[in-house]
């Protein structure tokens, strides 16, 4: 089965000038993959701009009414973090369609795995608010898109951006139908996502954060996924797992404090994409979050590929991070997390 992507210009009319989510990011991936011969490997999916009653199944409409009316403005600060221009609610709309289209990709079947490269980053916005560069939560719009039309019971969302996807969790809170597990850097932007946040009513339990130290690396990003993640998804039994795929968790990015490498990112996307097809035919959405370092969100978008089509090879030329900074103890972490999630 073939691996897709989603890709536009028009996300590049999401112009941010010299704010750290910029442009630069997707055209340094669209030329990587281009220059390394990835590109003619996957299928191309187009993207529909998403409709005003499919981005209200998570946003009030006046926050949606206020976006594009920003824009009409010709841009400009939505809070010290988050920049509109001219062009953005357009894009906006795109990559929340983007993230549909690729949905309806996979259930349809053209692909059994896709990655849709789109911007404005969504994980970040909440029912009313643009926050944390993010203007409509993506991964949250195409995950009620895939509840609706397709009538699944269950979706796993996957989060590894080294921010807290506060966005995502605030719409999946009280929903049993949707299971939220976030890896992310604590204390962090935006403040949220501590392990006692679990849910609510029927779906208490279905949401696990995971806040890991400063300084957490590729081994200790394994083991919480080996120990946490994996047997809480597979408890939870998917039929779709979506994935919130930041690299801004990686050694040389300046927006955090971690360790990971190009290496071990694509052990994550491996681990998700072994699960994906143990437990829903191999049907995995990986959206575009986070990742400020072009060099190492190139390589590591890159990575996200070969894994998903198969190539045991990654290519990682910036190797292990040179700061030598030792693994913080994970154990009591893990230990209470397995106790508050009742996990083996």
């Amino acid at each position: 089965m073939k691996v897709g992507y989603v890709y536009d210009s028009i996300y590049l009319k999401h112009d941010t000038g010299t704010h750290p989510e910029n442009a630069q990011r997707l055209e340094a991936i669209i030329a990587y993959l281009e220059k390394a011969g990835t590109l003619p490997k996957l299928a191309l999916i187009k993207p529909r701009p998403a409709t005003i009653d499919e981005i209200a199944q998570v946003h009030h409409r006046q926050h949606i009414t206020h976006i594009q009316e920003v824009a009409l403005r010709g841009g400009g600060w939505l809070d010290v973090d988050t920049i509109m221009s001219a062009d953005s609610y357009d894009a906006a709309l795109y990559a929340a369609g983007g993230v549909i289209s690729a949905t309806d990709a996979v259930m349809a079947g053209e692909v059994s795995s896709i990655f849709a490269l789109v911007r404005p980053p969504g994980h970040h916005s909440t029912r009313q608010q643009a926050m944390g560069f993010c203007l409509f939560n993506n991964i949250a719009i195409a995950t009620k898109h895939a509840l609706n039309k397709y009538q699944l019971e269950r979706i796993a969302i996957v989060d590894f951006d080294v921010h807290h996807g506060n966005g995502t969790q605030e719409a999946f809170y009280d929903n049993p139908q949707v299971s939220y597990v976030s890896t992310h850097q604590h204390p962090h932007y935006p403040g949220t996502g501590v392990m006692e946040e679990i849910g609510s009513g029927k779906a208490r339990g279905n949401i696990i954060n995971i806040p890991l130290p400063i300084g957490c690396g590729d081994g200790g990003y394994s083991l919480v996924y080996e120990q946490i993640m994996m047997p809480a998804v597979r408890r939870f039994k998917p039929q779709l797992m979506m994935v919130s795929a930041g690299y801004d968790a990686h050694w040389a990015d300046e927006l955090s404090m971690m360790q990971l490498s190009v290496t071990g990112f694509a052990k994550i996307v491996k681990t998700i994409r072994q699960l994906a097809e143990e437990l829903c035919q191999g049907r995995v959405v990986l959206t575009l979050e986070g990742g400020y370092n072009l060099k190492a969100v190139t390589e590591s978008v890159k990575a996200t590929f070969d894994v998903l089509l198969g190539n045991e090879k990654i290519e990682d030329s910036l190797g292990q991070s040179p700061y030598r900074v030792a693994t913080p103890p994970l154990t009591p972490l893990i230990e209470a997390l397995k106790k508050i999630h009742d996990l083996p």
